[in-house]
């Protein structure tokens, strides 16, 4: 209930009507001052959501712990002692973007990458084996016709230890490593893309051209990860947004259209999609915890467990809600649940994969 301060005047400010008591008979307006001191506007957004009256909370409880139930209520037309589905969806997205950047967190990196302290760091191998060769070609040990031979076979083997590795990517996704698939800089990187047949190049020359012109204006490898960690967290709640017409509609191409409208999958699909960010946003806040406490302890332990089982949860729960909701056999259902669920976690992968490409060309 609001606390705003009531006009003296009882005609309603909205439709001109008689107002006996605080609100208009008519068109439900409060009959408040028009003007309130500025903390009014935080107190009468928190309310809007909570209403104090439990409405809030209740529609929190029982998003989080009865799957299906808040949409079959709506559909079935009780309304009014739960929040809305896209007020809910809206008010946990906002929550999922603001509250990873007010919680602190006790491993970020505090220290700003700078010129300096890139010019201070010490040479790669490849750098310093040149040094010596020129030291020892102007000191008169070694002719230039050997300082040549000796260069090149320095690079050669650089080469032949780099065509070593397991995997492509070992170097690119280690945060020790001062290469990028194998390349140093951008003008070596396209010379390896002028020999590739397969393509990986191509599709990486974005990302390699990201990280090199980030290392230039002096971030460490790990710090550019951590960088991009954060970044595509933020992008989570936006694939999800972007994906709920998606999801909607798979369900209803699996469904009767008869009985069921594409606006009832849409119900569906907003609860469900609240409680994957309200389960995403559990997660953040248990990192953000966790990052306090010291490493192997018997709370960190606990929180990976709780993280298993949240995970565990979020898989079960859609299975419930579709058998909930749409009231089919148990084996029809899971039939259903499961190929929907294979559909749309291949199609939230591949959101996901090209969210992380974009993602990380646009980090700055």
């Amino acid at each position: 209930m609001s606390h705003g301060k009531l006009r003296e005047d009882k005609t309603c400010l909205n439709c001109g009507h008689q107002v006996e008591e605080r609100f208009c008979p008519h068109c439900g307006q409060e009959n408040i001052e028009s003007r309130q001191p500025f903390y009014f506007l935080f107190t009468h957004f928190i309310e809007d959501f909570t209403h104090y009256d439990g409405q809030f909370w209740r529609t929190i409880q029982y998003l989080f712990t009865r799957p299906g139930l808040l949409t079959k209520e709506y559909l079935a037309g009780k309304r009014q002692l739960y929040v809305a589905p896209v007020k809910l969806y809206i008010f946990i997205s906002f929550l999922t973007f603001f509250l990873p950047n007010v919680l602190p967190h006790a491993k970020e990196e505090v220290e700003k990458p700078s010129h300096i302290k890139k010019e201070k760091k010490a040479k790669n191998q490849k750098d310093i084996s040149k040094d010596i060769v020129k030291g020892l070609q102007k000191g008169g040990v070694m002719s230039d016709e050997t300082a040549n031979v000796t260069q090149k076979a320095l690079d050669t083997l650089k080469i032949e230890d780099d065509t070593k590795k397991t995997e492509l990517f070992d170097s690119t996704f280690d945060p020790k490593e001062a290469s990028i698939m194998h390349a140093y800089s951008m003008k070596q990187y396209d010379s390896i893309l002028a020999k590739d047949d397969t393509g990986i190049y191509t599709i990486m020359r974005p990302i390699a051209g990201k990280i090199f012109e980030l290392k230039e204006d002096g971030y460490s490898k790990n710090q550019i990860w951590e960088k991009y960690k954060e970044n595509f967290i933020h992008t989570i709640p936006k694939a999800l947004f972007v994906y709920l017409p998606i999801f909607a509609f798979f369900l209803w191409l699996f469904h009767s259209k008869k009985k069921w409208w594409y606006f009832d999958h849409g119900i569906f699909t907003l609860h469900y999609f609240s409680f994957l960010l309200l389960a995403i946003l559990a997660f953040i806040v248990g990192e953000k915890i966790t990052s306090f406490l010291p490493e192997n302890s018997i709370l960190t332990l606990l929180y990976v467990l709780a993280c298993l089982g949240l995970g565990l949860y979020m898989t079960i729960y859609f299975f419930v809600a579709h058998h909930r909701v749409y009231e089919t056999k148990k084996r029809i259902s899971i039939l259903k649940g499961s190929v929907l669920f294979i559909v749309n976690y291949i199609g939230l992968i591949l959101m996901f994969m090209v969210l992380m490409y974009l993602s990380f060309i646009m980090l700055h």
